[in-house]
């Protein structure tokens, strides 16, 4: 996942494109399915808390589940969406427009300190937290990632026996593909000298997965919460020396009210899996469900 994170998001098709736009412009729903916020607070603007969210269902649905459980414990919650990348949004939580964002330490880390060499999940959360503006506060990071990974088809990992990256260093004539920033990024410059790869790179972009799919690349740069790693049947190949920064989701809060909403967001992080972030995008690109649904039925079966 890169500096900025800026979200490239491999194409899945015009139609699953629409269901992105359609869950985007559904979410500002409430749970009760009218407005932007539930009505629990009443005019009490201290327990209004502004969520936000970027502008692909991932980050949308984690945003969800933290508005309606926020609207469970008593608060009032207004839904800004879709919002769009990095450097849209951050502006608007470091000037306290927005309360809380569902954030990547990872990404969150680079985008304060381009120079950072944190790899491990504690390492880049410890990094990141001396980073952020005084305002800001990050709050427990989950064991849920969306990061960079290296993913190849599984016939070509059965083919060639793979279960990590360093073991495409015995394979010829490789050819990675990726947004196009990736080719000047460490997780590519840096694969001969930490695994002993050689590989050629391919600017694939939006059409990564599909280049993957068709054979006409051997390795893709795929976010690791994609849905299409699994309804694709990929191989993500393991990172044992931490060729990419961990990239876990974190919440970061207004440090003038991270402290009241911190014991509800901090279960949602607990409960929260790498493989049900998956699952949720799944149900969101492939079974067509609403960001609200999705985040009603995982807090019901996770939270109670």
């Amino acid at each position: 996942m890169s500096i900025t994170r800026t979200r490239i998001i491999p194409v899945i098709g015009l139609a699953a494109a629409a269901v992105f736009a359609l869950s985007a412009c559904g979410s500002s729903d409430s749970l009760q399915g009218g407005g932007s916020s539930g009505n629990q607070g009443g005019d009490d603007q201290s327990k209004t808390i502004v969520v936000g969210s970027q502008s692909y269902p991932s980050n949308e649905i984690i945003a969800e589940i933290y508005s309606q459980v926020l609207e469970k414990d008593g608060f009032t919650v207004e839904r800004k969406f879709a919002i769009g990348q990095r450097d849209a949004y951050m502006p608007s939580l470091e000037d306290g427009s927005i309360d809380l964002f569902p954030e990547y330490t990872g990404s969150l880390l680079q985008y304060y300190d381009k120079s950072a060499t944190a790899g491990s999940s504690d390492e880049v959360y410890d990094a990141m937290v001396k980073v952020l503006p005084d305002n800001l506060k990050a709050l427990d990071y989950s064991p849920a990632t969306d990061q960079d990974s290296y993913n190849v088809t599984a016939a070509f990992a059965k083919e060639n026996n793979l279960t990590e990256i360093g073991d495409l260093a015995g394979v010829k004539d490789l050819t990675f593909g990726g947004a196009p920033e990736l080719e000047q990024r460490p997780y590519f410059t840096d694969l001969k000298k930490v695994y002993g790869v050689d590989a050629k790179f391919e600017a694939t972009a939006d059409t990564t997965v599909d280049e993957l799919v068709a054979g006409n690349i051997q390795v893709a740069n795929v976010y690791s919460a994609d849905p299409r790693i699994e309804t694709e049947d990929l191989v993500t190949l393991k990172d044992p020396k931490g060729l990419f920064l961990a990239a876990n989701v974190v919440p970061i809060a207004n440090a003038d009210k991270a402290d009241e909403i911190a014991d509800a967001i901090n279960k949602v992080s607990a409960a929260m899996s790498p493989e049900e972030l998956v699952a949720m995008n799944v149900e969101s690109t492939v079974d067509q469900r609403s960001s609200a649904d999705i985040a009603k039925k995982w807090i019901a079966d996770n939270l109670g």
